[in-house]
């Protein structure tokens, strides 16, 4: 089976510590190369993940050896993005969408409830994600812009959660097992995690630092240079 081949724009902490290490184990997937804003990370990224550097995003978005870019996620313009995506079609015959769980998920919440749908919830109100296939809204409305003569949609996340933990993953487990029960029976509440705050040490987390409803901010300077500069 052909690898996917990705390119990976930013490196950053979310890329640097869940991304790259997942693609790094994988079967199916590999990192052919990486761009980022920060200077000086040619031999790093190099060394560290055995392949090119590419000194701006636009080099990499015209590299011939990618199906794939990993990008951080925000509000999906569905018109202009089948546009951009359209091109890149036209140009290399098929393109791969990726998307994590739940996204877009207030554009497919509005559309079916303005056509009159039921939108399910939990007894606290949450939505049911595993109700809302957030693939398939997608994947019709790409297919009908793009004139896409076939579809595929894949959940890749029950592939992820059923492999084996090697031993790096086990110790973090004893581990934070082990500071959570210590945690417990001092009386001391949060959630026992690797704190960014604190150079990625295992420690608790307070609740209110965690909570919800703190999304990437896409106004961010670099965030919005990098759009510009692929034309997104």
């Amino acid at each position: 089976m052909q690898k996917i081949r990705f390119g990976v724009i930013g490196y950053g902490y979310i890329a640097k510590k869940a991304f790259l290490p997942a693609i790094k184990i994988s079967k199916s997937a590999e990192i052919v190369a990486i761009s980022s804003r920060d200077t000086g990370l040619e031999e790093l990224i190099s060394k560290e993940h055995n392949c090119d550097y590419e000194p701006n995003y636009e080099s990499l978005l015209k590299r011939n050896d990618i199906d794939a870019v990993y990008i951080p996620e925000l509000k999906i313009n569905i018109k202009a993005e089948s546009q951009r995506l359209k091109k890149r079609m036209d140009e290399k015959d098929s393109v791969n969408v990726f998307l994590s769980e739940g996204a877009g998920i207030e554009s497919i919440v509005s559309e079916l409830e303005s056509s009159g749908q039921q939108v399910l919830r939990d007894s606290f109100g949450h939505l049911r994600l595993d109700e809302i296939n957030s693939g398939q809204w997608f994947a019709k409305q790409f297919t009908e812009k793009l004139g896409a003569e076939k579809t595929l949609v894949q959940k890749s996340g029950y592939f992820a959660r059923s492999a084996a933990p090697n031993d790096r993953d086990l110790d973090l487990i004893r581990d934070t097992a082990k500071l959570a029960a210590q945690c417990g029976l001092d009386g001391e509440s949060g959630v026992v995690g690797m704190d960014q705050d604190s150079s990625d040490k295992l420690g608790l987390i307070a609740f209110d630092r965690i909570k919800g409803g703190k999304p990437f901010d896409t106004s961010v300077q670099w965030f919005v240079d990098m759009l510009n500069e692929i034309g997104q």
